[in-house]
């Protein structure tokens, strides 16, 4: 059973980068035809697809965070990285790291997730 763990910082001055790691077991995320995505759900709000890194490596990232955002993994250590810079109060929201059986937009597709992390943009 795979299992995702997400862990990263719970605050983040606006302006700043979040970083965030997703560890993964009972899974490689080579694996091909996984894909791996962040997904986040402000308050009130729906879940949102951030983007995604496939089982070979390419990434995908939704066009209105594309400026400001990467994702990346480790395949050694089986773990996956969001990095989004120069956050808002706007980027204050739940992250979840999740897998898929295929890349999309749909949040709901994706059927593994991690518990969450809370992430809160104020200074």
């Amino acid at each position: 059973q795979v299992q995702l763990q997400e862990s990263g910082p719970g605050l983040v001055k606006p302006s700043q980068t979040l970083s965030l790691t997703c560890t993964v077991s009972g899974g490689s995320i080579s694996i091909n035809p996984y894909y791996w995505s962040w997904i986040r759900q402000p308050p009130g709000k729906a879940l949102e697809v951030i983007g995604y890194i496939g089982y070979s490596g390419n990434t995908y990232v939704r066009p209105s965070l594309r400026s400001r955002t990467s994702i990346s993994r480790d395949t050694s250590n089986n773990q996956f990285f969001l990095q989004l810079n120069s956050v808002i109060p706007e980027d204050t929201a739940v992250y979840y790291c999740a897998r898929g059986d295929y890349g999309t937009t749909d949040a709901h597709i994706y059927n593994y997730r991690g518990q969450g992390t809370q992430v809160t943009v104020s200074s």
